[in-house]
Parts: structure tokens; C-alpha cells; sequence
């Protein structure tokens, strides 16, 4: 089967090339070890060095060819240019599959695309797309509604979000969903000493921290308020934050306060295994109500303890364990969850998704659409 992969280059505060990161760089390459032709076209909306190169994995077969390109070009939009290129390929390569990623930009794009060609169109949502951006001029979700109600095939990384894609976009055609999974040999459980020192952090300290966007979107405030409430009655209590931020938010100060920036992605399982406590926030919104947080597979393969915002699918995946719960927005809940585990950690054995292993679903579902769904005109 040959598969062509259209998405956008940086995505969950990474580069998909540069930092060879993330569900649109793992699973391509996983269908191609899987005996698959894979080619990916990955459009940057930041300058970056334009041409083709070849991502494979040391002592591992399977290869996919992607081509980079920019959205803009010196100060001018280059979508002409884009679409030339892509329709150059297509008359080339000439894909069983178009799976298009990334953002609603890229499902237009797809769904338009496969119809010219009469490849079969597979829109994939690894996050509400109705909460981005992109989708607030009218027109452009409008589009987006339309290209998603008649793709041939849709995969969504949660369970929640499918179901609403199929109720509120009236959509019969097949929906699966494929999650988003974990490089089981880069996270895993680790020395927590060791990984403290390697990262300049206090050995004898309580730690809790929070990796990832360090957004309002995902609560940050209610940790931070939080963390005051617990300082003040343990004076060993340390916060360790790092990931990318959004403008103007002011991370709290102090000889407790350990903020590690960016790390890169092969450096998060140092920091999971660093702590005493893993937080994962979100708000009570659309976008927290239908996404699925990738940290929180990353923190369970390392086996950390942790708790989460009562929201969306965390509240699906933690059901068993309500005490890893907290009530999304409101600090003195987060702060009580933290207690109650630090005092008593909660081991939560949850299966955690291989890539390899969504890579065979999903080479499942699109070799059931190529044999058996029908083409539109």
C-alpha cells in the first residue's frame, strides 16, 4: 500500500524533522517498517531549509521520504507553489492513501487533494481542531466540517473525540480510533536519584512538577496557587516545571522553584523519573473536554506516580482511581490530590499503547477502506 502523509512541521511545541518527534513522524515510519511505501509532505510555517529527506530508524527496516516545504516565501504565501509541488508527487507516486494530519488546514487540503488523484482521503484529529486557531474564521471551519463528514475514513486519538465527530458532523462513513502511544525504549522507569543529579535538581527534596505547553489552557495558574498551599506546610516540597510557555506568563520565583525550559524530547523521561509527583492539568473547556494529554502515557510508562485534571479522558483512563483525580480550576482540590499521593502513592498499572502496536491498527483500517469503502464523486 502507498501512503502519503500532509501535515504541518511543527506541532506540540516541536519540529517533526528536526526533532524527529511525535504521531505524525512515529506512525508513518512504523506503516513503513510494516512493508508499506510511505512518503510525507510537510508544509513548516516557519522558514525552514526546504528539499526531501529520508527518516529511518538505526537497525531497522523502513523508510519514509519527506519533503519539506514553507507556507511562506521571503514575505509571500507560498500555497501555489505548495499544491504544485504536491500534485507532482501524486502524479508520481500515485497513493493508495492520503492521510492528512495536523490541523484543519491540512483536512481540507487532503480531502480536496484525494479527490483529484482518486486516492482515498483519511483525515486524522489528534486534537479538537474546533478549538485551534485555524478554525475560527467561518469559512475555513465550514470546510473543514465538510471535508471531514465526507473523507473516506477518519482516525481520532480518543474515544470522546470520535463519538462527537460522528454526532456532531453527521458523519456514516468508518471512524476509528487510533491513540497516540509512547517509544517504550526512551520512556521507561529510571533511577530517580540519578536522574535528579543529571539534571542539577535537589536529591533530598519532594518533588512535583509539570512537563509539557505550560499554557492557561492547561491550568497552570491552579498548579502554581496550589504549590503555594503545599510549601507552606512542607518545607522540602520543591516545583519543577519545563516545556514551552505561553507570552506573558509569569512562572513563580524562588529558591524551590526549578523551571528546566525546554528539554529536549530524549531529556522528558529524566524529568518524569525525577519526580516525587507528575501533574497533569487541564481546564474545563472544549479543547480539555476532547483531548487526550500524551504526557500522561509518557509519565505511565516511567511508572510515576501522578493526578490529573478531572476532565475529558482522563477521567476515562483514571476511572479506577479517583483519589489521582482533582477538580479542573480549582487549586485547594489539585492541592488535596497531591497531598493524599505523596503521602500515598497509588501504583497505576495502565497499559500503555507501543507505536508499533496503533501502526498495525491503523494499517488495518486503511486496508479495509481501500477494499471496501466506496469512492464519491
Amino acid at each position: 500500500m502507498k501512503v502519503l502523509v500532509l501535515t504541518k512541521r511543527q506541532y506540540m511545541a516541536k519540529d517533526l524533522l528536526d526533532d524527529r518527534f511525535g504521531r505524525f513522524r512515529e506512525l508513518p515510519l512504523e506503516l513503513a517498517r510494516l512493508g508499506h511505501e510511505v512518503q510525507g509532505i510537510s508544509l513548516s510555517y516557519r522558514p525552514r531549509a526546504e528539499g526531501s529527506i529520508i527518516d529511518s530508524a538505526p537497525c531497522q527496516d523502513g523508510q519514509v521520504i519527506w519533503h519539506s516545504l514553507n507556507l511562506i516565501n521571503g514575505f509571500v504565501p507560498a500555497l501555489k507553489s505548495y499544491f504544485k509541488h504536491v500534485r507532482h508527487l501524486l502524479q508520481g507516486f500515485r497513493p493508495d492513501v492520503i492521510w492528512a494530519c495536523s490541523d484543519a488546514y491540512h483536512a481540507i487540503f487532503g480531502y480536496r487533494l484525494s479527490r483529484q488523484c482518486q486516492a482515498r482521503c483519511i483525515i486524522d484529529l489528534y486534537d479538537n481542531f474546533e478549538a485551534f486557531g485555524a478554525t475560527k474564521l467561518p469559512i475555513v471551519l465550514a470546510l473543514f466540517k465538510r471535508a471531514v463528514r465526507g473523507a473516506d475514513g477518519v482516525t481520532c486519538f480518543s474515544q470522546r473525540l470520535a463519538e462527537r465527530i460522528v454526532q456532531n458532523y453527521s458523519r456514516v462513513k468508518p471512524t476509528a480510533v487510533i491513540e497516540s502511544g509512547v517509544n517504550t525504549e526512551l520512556f521507561f522507569p529510571q533511577d530517580r536519584l540519578l536522574c535528579r543529579q543529571l539534571l542539577g535538581l535537589p536529591e533530598d527534596a519532594t518533588l512535583i512538577g509539570m512537563a509539557g505547553a505550560l499554557h492557561r489552557s492547561r491550568d497552570v495558574h491552579s498548579l502554581f496557587r496550589a504549590f503555594e498551599i503545599l510549601a507552606a506546610e512542607n518545607h522540602r516540597l520543591n516545583l519543577v516545571l519545563a516545556g514551552a510557555r505561553e507570552q506573558g506568563l509569569r512562572i513563580p520565583r524562588g529558591p524551590r522553584v526549578h523551571d528546566l525550559k525546554t528539554l529536549p524530547h530524549e531529556r522528558v523521561p529524566t524529568f518524569v523519573n525525577s519526580l516525587d509527583l507528575a501533574v497533569i492539568g487541564y481546564r474545563d473547556s472544549v479543547q480539555g473536554r476532547y483531548s487526550f494529554p500524551q504526557k500522561a502515557y509518557e509519565i505511565l510508562a516511567c511508572r510515576a506516580p501522578l493526578i490529573a485534571a478531572s476532565v475529558g479522558t482522563m477521567q476515562d483512563l483514571l476511572k479506577e482511581q479517583p483519589g489521582c483525580l482533582f477538580q479542573p480550576g480549582h487549586p485547594e482540590s489539585l492541592a488535596a490530590a497531591a497531598r493524599s499521593q505523596l503521602k500515598s502513592p497509588v501504583e497505576l498499572n495502565i497499559p500503555v499503547p507501543s507505536w508499533r502496536t496503533l501502526a498495525r491498527h491503523l494499517e488495518g483500517f486503511f486496508e479495509r477502506i481501500c477494499a471496501g469503502q466506496v469512492l464519491r464523486a
